[in-house]
């Protein structure tokens, strides 16, 4: 029987083995989640937000330098804190938070989010760490003429686009005509100028508004729904990154954290300072920025559509169709959907490229497809003659194009060239969607910081006005001396 009782116990202790050997799993799978996992591999926690959401998130200069600020960035550092790892804040606009987080280029939204059922579908929330209930800010001489929503009947309402503020505007003030816009700064100039005859904001947005303009209030009517939740925003399935995050929003955010985080937040957007004294440093960043993305665009694209031209020229069936399908799709497509399909698509291909990587490749890639054309054009235009001369003289086709036809063709060129450069330096404003700090993107954050919608752009127009003018002179002088070098000889 002695046998029997060791079978007996071997059996047991294997039947614990087994049945303890899940639960083992169980408990360390429960430590991580794959978000939580990246985040403690790279050191860092990479927060995406629009800055031009004062007192949430806005720039201010800071013992002279510019910071990103506000009461969600404060969170956002001790929420790093915490986790024991860096914290890394990626700026881009509103629209494209979602699909950033969605697509790896962030960890985490924090930008005065609301939880929807629609979009807990796509990504995960914390529980709301701030109650900022939406209002109606108008102007302070209409404000008796709003009592119930039933007055806005027949009004023009702004509101900031894929925003709960513009789900409510829609939904609860009836017979208004609503105006979906991209930037809280542009809803408040269009009020203050009679454009709009009401904007639908958190109430926090609208205090801090009315404080910056005196002829702004809020209306005495009440939003319901709800709404006005503000949530950490995470990737769908992170469990355990978002039972730690709201153990932080519970224990050291909620309550008289926040709102002191808050007054310190409105403390720093009020404080007064000579405008060019205080944003000075934005334009000229912006400026910089935008004149190397239109160098990069404009080399980059000039080496490209050289190739794209010879290939669009090329005997050889394949290439010839291969270019013109690469000129047709980039001239046929918006330069905005090139630079989210370059931005979002390197990251699904495991690429993290930076935002301003990412604007000045879309920008070499669609300036190449225009310059091609320019060139095709040069090309044809040097006589066939000359040519069949250098072959005659037994130059290689290679030879004849790199040293008859090229040449003669950039003279022709030159002019198409240069308005092509002057192109791209607009154009490059488009890159402000991924948070690319070029001067129309600057122009923005001084808006939201200085609460002036007008100015920012002004001085943004004449600033893109002397990079532009400053180029043509420059271009019609090397012209002109060219001219005189052809007609001397």
């Amino acid at each position: 029987m002695a046998w029997l009782r060791k079978i007996a116990l071997s059996l047991l202790l294997t039947a614990g083995v087994i049945a303890s050997a899940p639960q083992h799993s169980t408990a360390a799978a429960a430590k991580t989640d794959p978000t939580l996992t990246k985040i403690k591999k790279a050191g860092k926690v990479r927060v995406g937000l629009s800055a031009d959401y004062a007192p949430y998130e806005f720039h201010s200069t800071i013992s002279g330098k510019d910071q990103i600020v506000g009461f969600d960035v404060t969170m956002d550092k001790l929420i790093a804190k915490r986790l024991g790892v860096k914290l890394q804040i990626v700026e881009m606009s509103n629209d494209a938070l979602l699909s950033a987080l969605e697509s790896g280029k962030v960890d985490l939204v924090i930008s005065g989010i609301t939880p929807t059922p629609e979009r807990a579908k796509r990504v995960d929330f914390s529980v709301p760490y701030f109650n900022d209930p939406n209002v109606v800010l108008v102007k302070k001489a209409d404000k008796n003429k709003y009592k119930s929503l039933n007055d806005f009947k027949g009004t023009r309402i702004g509101a900031q686009i894929t925003t709960i503020q513009e789900d409510q505007a829609k939904k609860y003030l009836h017979g208004a005509t609503v105006t979906s816009l991209k930037k809280v700064t542009d809803e408040a100039a269009q009020l203050s100028q009679g454009k709009l005859d009401g904007i639908v904001v958190p109430t926090t947005t609208a205090k801090s508004y009315s404080m910056q303009d005196p002829q702004l209030t809020t209306a005495p009517v009440h939003i319901p729904g709800g709404g006005g939740e503000s949530a950490v925003v995470l990737p769908k399935g992170s469990p355990v990154l978002t039972a730690k995050i709201n153990h932080i929003l519970k224990t050291e955010v909620i309550g008289a954290p926040m709102t002191r985080w808050r007054n310190q937040a409105i403390k720093i957007m009020v404080h007064k300072k000579s405008f060019f004294q205080q944003y000075a440093p934005y334009f000229l960043k912006g400026t910089e920025n935008t004149l190397g993305l239109a160098i990069i665009g404009v080399a980059g694209g000039f080496v490209l559509g050289t190739i794209l031209a010879l290939m669009k020229r090329s005997k050889i069936w394949i290439f010839k169709a291969l270019g013109n399908i690469y000129i047709e799709f980039v001239r046929g497509t918006p330069l905005l959907i090139q630079v989210f399909i370059v931005f979002f698509g390197t990251q699904i291909i495991g690429m993290n490229v930076s935002g301003f990587v990412s604007g000045a490749i879309a920008m070499f890639l669609n300036s190449g497809a225009y310059v091609a054309e320019i060139i095709r054009s040069g090309l044809n235009s040097v006589p066939v003659g000359q040519g069949e001369a250098a072959r005659s003289l037994g130059l290689s086709r290679g030879q004849t194009m790199q040293l008859v036809v090229l040449p003669q063709a950039l003279k022709t060129i030159l002019p198409a060239l240069g308005n092509e450069f002057v192109s791209v330096i607009k154009e490059g404003s488009v890159v402000s969607v991924i948070g690319v700090g070029e001067l129309t993107f600057q122009t923005s954050v001084v808006q939201g910081a200085s609460f002036r919608a007008f100015l920012p752009l002004i001085v943004s127009a004449m600033i893109y006005f002397i990079l532009t003018f400053g180029l043509t002179r420059i271009l019609n002088a090397i012209e002109k001396y060219d001219n005189r070098s052809n007609a001397a000889s």
